[in-house]
């Protein structure tokens, strides 16, 4: 289930900037549509949000923002949210010379329109993690290589760091689901209802129907339908259509394929109906989401 969110992050622009801070240093970060995500690569500050307690942050630490809340870092617990100054747009910086006060990667993936995936859902709005490096030393050595990358001081998201950075929130969510007494990560335990949703994902182009998809679950379609709703949190249709577009928007971002062969790859029958679809889902059209993608991810100077 956790590669199923990540899968539905790459719909969106991916960005990450390596952060130093000294001195009586704050910032508030503003709600955004998509998720975002900060480590801690050095030094101690503190996590502020709208309510409860400020937590502390230490080295390795991974803060989770699964929907886009707005939240605060500061050097002091005391730091009110609504007192720090908004961060419109990080700063594209190298750690400054000599000990700073804190060093990290701000992230994010913006995902525009879409929908949060329903696992996201049912998280705090922020979470912050604490891995064991201990019992996990590839957590360290990833957190190093995502340093080194993003220290090279370019904006934006090449093809490694994507990788890194999915690693990264994978091993993080996958912590936090399991540090967050609050989140209860739906599983879907009934062997027929997963049995459908994995033969959708591994070929979301085929013509799948409520009567083919409780056939491979070895239900009724009124049984398949309301188990399938009550587990996942939406109708199996529904379901179907939502990914069907997920993976149409990464192929629009990742290729340079025709919206006609993209179209037949996740099961719409003509680029017109994918066009349709693809626009209540997104606000946009394929086109235009294609060409907004492709001018945002293109360094500039090139």
């Amino acid at each position: 289930m956790i590669s199923e969110v990540i899968s539905a992050l790459h719909a969106g622009r991916p960005s990450a900037a390596r952060v130093s801070q000294s001195g009586e240093w704050g910032f508030r970060l503003p709600d955004i549509e998509g998720m975002g995500f900060h480590v801690v690569l050095g030094g101690e500050g503190w996590l502020t949000t709208g309510g409860g307690p400020p937590v502390r942050l230490r080295p390795g630490d991974v803060v989770l923002v699964p929907y886009g809340a707005e939240h605060g870092l500061s050097h002091s617990a005391a730091a009110r949210l609504g007192s720090l100054p908004m961060m419109r747009q990080p700063l594209w910086t190298r750690p400054a010379e000599g000990s700073a006060h804190i060093d990290l990667i701000l992230g994010c993936y913006h995902v525009g329109h879409t929908r949060t995936h329903r696992l996201l859902r049912d998280l705090p709005p922020v979470v912050a993690v604490s891995p064991d490096f201990e019992r996990h030393p590839e957590l360290r050595a990833l957190m190093e290589l995502l340093s080194a990358d993003v220290s090279e001081g370019t904006s934006g998201m090449a093809t490694a760091r994507a990788a890194l950075v999915d690693l990264t929130l994978a091993h993080a969510l996958r912590h936090g689901w399991q540090q967050s007494r609050d989140a209860e990560w739906p599983h879907v335990m009934d062997p027929g209802i997963a049995a459908a949703i994995d033969r959708m994902h591994a070929n979301p182009q085929q013509p799948w129907t409520l009567k083919s998809l409780s056939e491979i679950a070895g239900m009724s379609r009124t049984a398949f339908k309301q188990q399938f709703t009550a587990l996942v949190g939406t109708p199996p249709i529904t379901y179907l259509i939502d990914w069907r577009l997920t993976r149409g928007a990464r192929a629009l971002r990742d290729s340079t394929a025709p919206l006609a062969v993209i179209a037949r790859q996740v099961g719409y029958s003509s680029e017109y109906a994918f066009g349709n679809a693809f626009r209540r889902k997104f606000g946009v059209s394929p086109g235009r989401f294609r060409q907004q993608v492709t001018r945002e991810l293109t360094p500039v100077g090139e």
